[in-house]
Formats: C-alpha cells, sequence, structure tokens
C-alpha cells in the first residue's frame, strides 16, 4: 500500500492536463476561484478546502488533492475569497480582515452546489486546520443533501490566546448592537495581531471548543477525523477532547499540524481507506 501511495504522490507532482481554473462571484464584486481535478464518475466528489488565511495552492492540500484525484475521485479545491476579488495569496494577518464565518460557509454552499452541477451527487468535504472547522459550520447549518461525509484533518477551534473568550464575547456583542465599526485588534488562531470589524470577528471567536465539538458530534454526514500526535498547534487536551466524543479518528504518530514530509502518506492513505467506504 505505502509503495501504491508513493506512486501517486510521485505522479502528482507535475500540473494535472485535466486540471481546470473555476471561477465563480460569490458577492457583487467578489469573484473567487477553485481548481477542479476530475475523477472517474463512480467515486465521490471530493471539496477540499485549505486552512486559515491560506490558499488551495498550500502544500497540504495541493499535494493532497493530487493525490486523491491520482486515486481516481474527482476534487475541487477552492480558495475562499475573504472578501478580495480573486484572491490568489494568503492573506497577512497584519491586513484589515472584513469576511466572516457566515461568509465563508456561503462560499462552501455555493461550491457545493457547482459540485452538483457537474453531476456529483455524492460529496465528500475535506478540510484541513481552520478548513476543518469552517466546514462544520457549513454542516451546522443546512447542508446540501448530496454531501454524505466529513474529513477533518487537524481539525482546530478558533483560538483567541491568552484573551478570556467570555468577556471578549460579550464586549464584541455589545459593540455590534451598538453598530460601532471600530476595528478591534485580537489574536485569532496563529495571528497575534488580527484586525477585523467586532461582527466579522465575533463569528468566528463564538466556535471556541465547546462549539466545534458540539458540531462535530451533531453532523449529519458520517465523519472521519485524522490528527497528529505531534501538533503544537492544538489547545490543551484537544486530542483528548475528541476521543471522549468518540467521532471515528485516527493519530498519526509523529504527525504535526501540516502532515508534512513521511506523513504526506499516511495523511492520503487514511483519506483513502475512508473514501472507498464512503462509495
Amino acid at each position: 500500500m505505502r509503495a501504491f501511495l508513493l506512486c501517486l504522490l510521485l505522479s502528482a507532482l507535475p500540473a494535472s492536463a485535466h486540471a481546470a481554473i473555476v471561477r465563480l462571484e460569490m458577492r457583487p464584486g467578489i469573484p473567487a476561484s477553485a481548481e477542479y481535478l476530475a475523477g472517474q464518475p463512480d467515486k465521490p466528489a471530493v471539496l477540499l478546502l485549505h486552512g486559515f488565511l491560506q490558499t488551495r495552492t498550500f502544500a497540504t492540500v495541493a499535494t493532497l488533492a493530487r493525490g486523491l484525484n491520482d486515486a481516481g475521485y474527482s476534487v475541487l479545491s477552492p480558495t475562499l475569497s475573504l472578501g478580495i476579488p480573486n484572491r490568489e495569496k494568503s492573506l497577512a494577518c497584519e491586513a484589515v480582515h472584513t469576511h466572516s464565518l457566515d461568509d465563508d460557509v456561503a462560499e462552501i454552499a455555493r461550491w457545493v452546489v457547482w459540485l452538483k452541477s457537474r453531476g456529483h451527487r455524492s460529496i465528500v468535504l475535506l478540510g484541513h486546520s481552520f478548513g476543518s472547522m469552517q466546514l462544520l459550520a457549513y454542516l451546522a447549518g443546512r447542508p446540501d443533501g448530496a454531501v454524505k461525509a466529513y474529513i477533518g484533518t487537524s481539525l482546530i477551534e478558533a483560538q483567541v490566546g491568552d484573551t478570556a473568550r467570555g468577556p471578549l464575547i460579550a464586549q464584541l456583542e455589545r459593540q455590534v448592537r451598538r453598530r460601532e465599526r471600530a476595528l478591534v485588534n485580537q489574536p485569532l488562531s496563529f495571528c497575534r495581531n488580527y484586525l477585523s470589524p467586532p461582527e466579522a470577528l465575533l463569528s468566528y471567536v463564538r466556535w471556541d471548543a465547546a462549539r466545534t465539538l458540539a458540531a462535530l458530534k451533531q453532523a449529519p454526514v458520517s465523519t472521519r477525523l485524522i490528527m497528529g500526535s505531534a501538533d503544537a498547534m492544538l489547545g490543551r487536551n484537544w486530542i483528548r477532547s475528541l476521543e471522549d466524543l468518540q467521532t471515528p479518528m485516527v493519530v498519526v504518530q509523529g504527525a504535526n499540524h501540516f502532515m508534512d514530509g513521511e506523513h504526506e502518506f499516511d495523511l492520503l492513505e487514511h483519506s483513502l481507506e475512508f473514501l472507498a467506504r464512503t462509495r
């Protein structure tokens, strides 16, 4: 099996001849793009989402997309716009972030509809890091019936550094009620200084560990988590909390948050194993 996966990953290195760039207008004046790799029609399509402020070219998701496609799966890898027309680069922490989680979820929904328009009636959501949480937020709303399963890799909640979350939420809710638009500077995920209007920031901050775990437990589709035992970006006892939830999970020994190096094989192998059962 490992030799087979090595062949898949090596063959995925050149740009695929059957890759297509798809563009959709998410909101007026905000077009976004995705890469579509066509696969075998009898296999589920995979919607593969990148992590926090990244793009579809981030190494973890780009390598995984090629490996999945070489195994016969159609893969759609969008780059969330984050409010920037045709965004192609990762967004700096120091930028002004006007995008919200609601915007992200709406874009995920648009890409699901696009996959359906291509004839895909069985769709698997696969996210990395913050993207795994954003896909859970989509599932917690009104997911399309074509979505059959979910794979969360390096799943993480919206972290806020050392800030007490309760008072922060109360402060942001107060600012929203007062219609205040002054930017708030607050740690979020790996950003020490994340500048955002109160309402947009609040949409992410509300997704703490408890809400993320609840969304995972209540997910309306079959689920699988793939986590790394050496992931230094996770909160304290996060893997133990996931285990207590009894969600099907694989913990890859020695793997970090990005599942890079030799652990690319583990990530692809466990993803393919779950996808084979989804068929």
